[in-house]
Formats: C-alpha cells, sequence, structure tokens
C-alpha cells in the first residue's frame, strides 16, 4: 500500500491520495509531501524512493530489513531515521515491535514501516483534521510522529503498573505459580521494551548532538522533547523490570519461608514420635523373659511414661519458640 498526503502552503490545502500525487508534488516546487509505504513488493518501493526521492540504495535497503538496530544516517539531500515502534495494541502486556524508517527531506517525509503502524495512523489522522500541522515541515512532522511512538511507549508501560501492584498484593495473601509464571513473562517483555527503547534514545542523543541540515536548528526542542519522553519510557521500563524481579524474589521467598514452616512442623512432630516408637518397639519384641511384661500395671506405666514425653517435648518446643 502506498498513501500520500500533499500539502500546498499557499492554499494550506491537504489532499490525500496515492501514487498519483507524486507526479503533482513534483510539478510544483513549493508542495509538501509525505508518502507511506506498507506491504508493498521491494522492487516496487525501492523503484520509487530511488527515481522520485534519490534516496540512497543502502539506506532504503536497511529500511527494508525485517529487522535492524534503530539508527540516524544523513546523507546529501536528506537524512535517514529508523526507529523501532510498537505494533497494534492487545489486551495483556504484550507488543509487538515494528521497524519504522523515516527519510526527511527538505519538501518530502517518507516513511516505511514492516507492520500496521497505530502511530503512523494517528499523525495521519491529525492531519486530515489540522492541516497547520503541515505548515512545520517535513522535519516537524517526523519528530511529532517520533514523539506519539514515544508516548505509545509510556502508555503501554503505564498499564502495568497497577497490575503489578496487585500482583504483590497477591503474593503476601497467597503465592501461587501462576503469579510466578505471569511476572516471568512481563520481565521477558520488560527487558525487549528496554533494549529496545535505549536503542531509540541513543539515536535521538545523536540527532541532538549532530544536528544534521535537513533538520532546522530551531527543532532543537521538539528533539530534546522526543529524547526526554524516549528516557521516561526506558527508565520506566527500566524500574518496572527491576519491580517484577522483586516480585519475583518475594514469591520466591514466602514460598521458601512457608515450606520452612511446613518442614519445621514435621520435624517437631518426628521428635515427638522418635522416642515413644523407641519405647513401642522395645516392647513389641515380645522376649519371654521381659520384666515388665508379667506387671499388672506395665502398660498404663508406659502410657504414662510415653505421654510425659510427649507432653516434656513439646513444653520443650514452645520455650524454644518453634511452636
Amino acid at each position: 500500500m502506498i498513501r500520500t498526503m500533499l500539502y500546498r502552503p499557499g492554499t494550506r490545502e491537504i489532499v490525500a491520495g496515492h501514487e498519483e500525487q507524486l507526479t503533482s508534488w513534483q510539478q510544483h516546487s513549493d508542495a509538501i509531501l509525505w508518502t507511506d509505504f506498507a506491504d508493498n513488493a521491494p522492487e516496487i518501493e525501492r523503484r520509487i524512493l530511488v527515481e522520485t526521492f534519490g534516496l540512497h540504495p543502502l539506506a532504503i535497503q536497511d529500511a527494508q530489513r525485517s529487522r535492524h538496530q534503530p539508527k540516524i544516517e544523513v546523507f546529501t539531500d536528506h537524512v535517514f531515521l529508523l526507529l523501532k515502534g510498537l505494533g497494534p495494541d492487545r489486551p495483556e502486556f504484550e507488543f509487538e515491535t515494528i521497524q519504522i524508517a523515516m527519510f526527511i527531506g527538505d519538501r518530502f517525509l517518507v516513511t516505511r514501516h514492516s507492520g500496521a503502524s497505530p502511530s503512523i495512523d494517528r499523525l495521519w489522522r491529525a492531519l486530515e483534521s489540522d492541516s497547520s500541522l503541515f505548515a512545520g515541515g517535513p522535519d516537524a512532522l517526523a519528530l511529532r510522529l517520533s514523539r506519539i511512538m514515544a508516548d505509545r511507549f509510556l502508555e503501554r508501560l503505564l498499564t502495568l503498573e497497577p497490575r503489578l501492584e496487585d500482583i504483590e498484593q497477591e503474593i503476601i495473601a497467597s503465592p501461587q505459580d501462576e503469579l510466578l509464571a505471569e511476572l516471568m513473562g512481563y520481565k521477558t517483555n520488560l527487558r525487549k521494551f528496554r533494549r529496545v527503547l535505549l536503542y531509540n534514545v541513543q539515536v535521538f542523543v545523536e540527532l541532538m548532538n549532530s544536528q544534521p541540515p535537513q533538520v532546522r536548528k530551531e527543532r532543537i526542542h521538539e528533539i530534546k522533547d522526543v529524547f526526554e519522553h524516549q528516557e521516561r519510557a526506558s527508565g520506566l521500563a527500566t524500574l518496572y523490570y527491576e519491580v517484577a524481579a522483586d516480585l519475583i524474589d518475594g514469591h520466591i521467598s514466602i514460598a521458601s519461608h512457608r515450606l520452612n514452616n511446613i518442614m519445621k512442623v514435621l520435624t517437631i512432630i518426628t521428635a515427638i514420635f522418635v522416642p515413644l516408637s523407641f519405647l513401642a518397639g522395645i516392647y513389641g519384641m515380645n522376649f519371654e523373659y521381659m520384666p515388665e511384661l508379667t506387671s499388672r500395671s506395665a502398660y498404663f506405666v508406659l502410657l504414662g511414661v510415653m505421654s510425659a514425653i510427649a507432653a516434656t517435648l513439646l513444653l520443650v518446643f514452645r520455650r524454644w519458640r518453634w511452636l
């Protein structure tokens, strides 16, 4: 799919269309074009990107890869920005990352994404309702898209905080194996979140330190804004990762503590019955010349001794605070 949005500064009019608007953009030197590529044949994309926009073939190759580390690369007449974004929202804290490539020129913004991108769709709808957003130029659109991407990471992360608080209470009440499995899943996803966000943060650090000519100097505040939101999302991912790790350790500690209590009770029961079993074993051997066997009260005396031993051990254990 190729969709385009053409902006004429003179009339402040936005016309949304498809590939046919590329010719109109070339004919009007003041027009600004946003072209969005998704789910196209690589050969068709490569032809349009090279012939119409004059993009570097190696940058196009990186944009079309299914997986590539986020990067920024400056060319003579355009800058290539490759970021990781979030795919469509899911009910649980699961996520899919997609590659979003941006080529920023003086009169064009080209985006290419490897899957459905709610961030790009959100910006597209915003431009349809407010044409003034286009007046800032392609660099402003690219930074606005980057800000939307950062906001979606933050929104996704903030949905996890209440669940982590609930899990903490549930662990204290009853540390079930299902909670441990859920926490392990969160920890894995947060590790991926953190890695992706660190890559994006590094790109904007480089963009702040070495601003290319296609991104105007007055955009430094927007760049810092996106950087701060990316960094905040990265910090939250790290924080929640540590919280999930602490909850996992807490779950294991509580489960171990309860197991120790059970083992202590079983040990006490065993300690009480060992001497009783010893006496029962002695008088269960039925030797003919055991003197106690001929006594009428021997049975009751033995039961009394056994009861006294059990009671004494219970008192000793209570005194030692084992019970």
